[in-house]
């Protein structure tokens, strides 16, 4: 059954990413009608979102902001089908870096990176770095997805430019392995979703709102002693963007617990504050909001079992 379902539904995909960005994004515009006007999708949930991160705003402010999410996010679904078949010369010349040089300067010194980042902008096009960063192996996490022929065919296109992709449960055992193997690498990290609560050590205000924050990969740097490494987006206009890249540290050690990613959190909401329609607004990421004492509580009940 996996099988028949990728026979039918892949060589549809294929054949829509083969198609112009122009007619894909005329696609665009008439899934955004449909899923704003029509069925409004999350639309209650955005609308949610948006007002907790943004109670100053006026609704009319706030609305505006989700239609311009939006419109960008049926952009974003037709790019992430364009990236099965996107040319070399395409992602080149619609996916910039404006300071390439922060990271090759750390891979000369024979550091390994995290480079952590949101679910800002497009990071979806981040598969095409290796062509610029050539001097070290750029690997990246995935969700599992259940059709085996759709993961595998996923994982190749997504590699085809020289990134590894793996699992996201297999994030810690494919960052120890290349430890331990010297295998100088550069894991691009996306640390803005919302952690399950029994696996929460953090709580802070991102947006303004308390929630448990996730710290994996302040803790992998650590670790594994990787240069902490933050990048922010900007949709420069429909179909192109820029990355920009900061160095936190090479020494992630001397840092206190928490601080590099409270760094993080600070430079991620400046970011988001300049382009919020293009976060991504739909997925439930204040949905602990209210559930710091029952996390209290749970995390001095586990104390309580452990002693």
């Amino acid at each position: 059954m996996q099988f028949l379902v990728f026979a039918i539904t892949y060589p549809f995909i294929w054949l829509l990413s083969r198609l112009p960005m122009r007619i894909l994004y005329a696609i665009s515009d008439f899934f955004f009608f449909l899923i704003y006007y029509v069925i409004g999708y999350r639309k209650k949930v955005v609308l949610e979102n948006l007002k907790l991160a943004f109670p100053e705003k006026s609704e009319e402010e706030r609305i505006k902001i989700a239609k311009g999410f939006f419109k960008h996010f049926t952009d974003l679904v037709m790019e992430s089908v364009k990236s099965f078949t996107i040319s070399e010369k395409e992602i080149r010349k619609r996916y910039t870096y404006k300071n390439i040089e922060v990271l090759q300067d750390i891979t000369d010194t024979g550091k390994s990176i995290a480079l952590v980042g949101t679910h800002h902008a497009n990071w979806e096009w981040l598969l095409g770095l290796p062509l610029t960063l050539h001097n070290i192996k750029s690997h990246a996490a995935y969700t599992k997805i259940n059709n085996k022929y759709f993961e595998n065919t996923l994982k190749k296109s997504r590699s085809r430019f020289g990134g590894v992709l793996y699992r996201t449960a297999n994030t810690i055992k494919n960052i120890d392995k290349n430890y331990k193997n010297k295998e100088q690498s550069l894991y691009c990290l996306l640390s803005d979703q919302s952690p399950q609560l029994h696996k929460t050590h953090y709580w802070k205000e991102f947006m303004g709102v308390k929630v448990p924050i996730h710290t994996g990969a302040e803790m992998l740097a650590k670790k594994y002693n990787l240069s902490y490494v933050v990048w922010t987006s900007k949709k420069v206009k429909r179909g192109f963007y820029e990355l920009e890249f900061q160095l936190i540290t090479n020494e992630p050690n001397t840092f206190k617990n928490y601080d590099l990613t409270d760094v993080f959190l600070t430079i991620s909401e400046k970011n988001i504050n300049q382009q919020p329609e293009v976060y991504l607004w739909s997925h439930k990421r204040f949905k602990h909001r209210n559930k710091f004492e029952e996390w209290k509580k749970m995390k001095a009940s586990k104390q309580k079992t452990n002693s």
